[in-house]
């Protein structure tokens, strides 16, 4: 009987050693720090907050998946790429996407991305000069492929205007206003392009293109 109380007391103890070693171990592991890179307008704190959940967990554990929910709540995130560097430490890499107008969505203010994808407003020095976007984004979004198609110089353009009628104004950052047909405008886009820098035309501030084969000059 004594003999059984020792060998169970024996194993007790190796048991527990063995326990408190793999809690040692595996605590050497847990998330403690996150390298941040290439984020411009994204400021290193914020990403650090998305990321707050997997702090001081295990970094063995941590999913790709669970990192990807947490950081694509920012609407600026286009993508990232990450690196585990054992034991405690996770790198991230971040791409953002670039605002390229303002748009009012259901009454409240977005950047469009250049795939036209909807970005939280905030105040960005860098893109307070954007165009803005008066119309919905699926009809903005054919208007920009085209204008992107022939080369159009999208630093010219401060604001454009979709009507009820489907056809879209487009005004200049010189305060000129192309009223462009509701079909076939690319055109009209391309005649404007060979027109507004030669000298008879610049005194000129509306090149009203929508009668088909006209163009009326105010």
């Amino acid at each position: 009987m004594k003999k059984r109380l020792v060998i169970a007391s024996a194993l007790l103890v190796f048991l527990t050693t063995i326990t408190t070693k793999q809690k040692i171990v595996f605590t050497k592991f847990n998330l403690s720090k996150i390298n941040v890179e290439n984020n411009y307008l994204l400021k290193e704190k914020d990403i650090k907050n998305l990321l707050a959940p997997i702090y001081n967990r295990n970094l063995i554990f941590i999913k790709n998946k669970n990192i990807e929910k947490l950081l694509m709540q920012n609407s600026l995130i286009e993508s990232f790429n990450i690196k585990k560097k054992y034991p405690n430490t996770l790198k991230v890499q971040i791409y953002e996407k670039k605002p390229i107008a303002i748009i009012h969505n259901k009454n409240k203010k977005y950047y469009l991305s250049e795939k036209i994808e909807l970005i939280d407003f905030q105040n960005f020095p860098n893109y307070e000069n954007l165009p803005f976007v008066i119309g919905n984004k699926n009809e903005f979004n054919i208007l920009y492929k085209n204008l992107v198609q022939i080369n159009f110089p999208l630093n010219l353009i401060k604001k454009y205007i979709l009507y009820e009628s489907n056809r879209w104004d487009l005004e200049t950052v010189d305060d000129n206003i192309l009223k462009l047909p509701s079909k076939n405008y690319i055109k009209s886009l391309e005649n404007y392009l060979k027109l507004k820098n030669e000298n008879e035309f610049k005194k000129y501030k509306v090149f009203d293109y929508r009668i088909k084969d006209q163009l009326i000059l105010k």
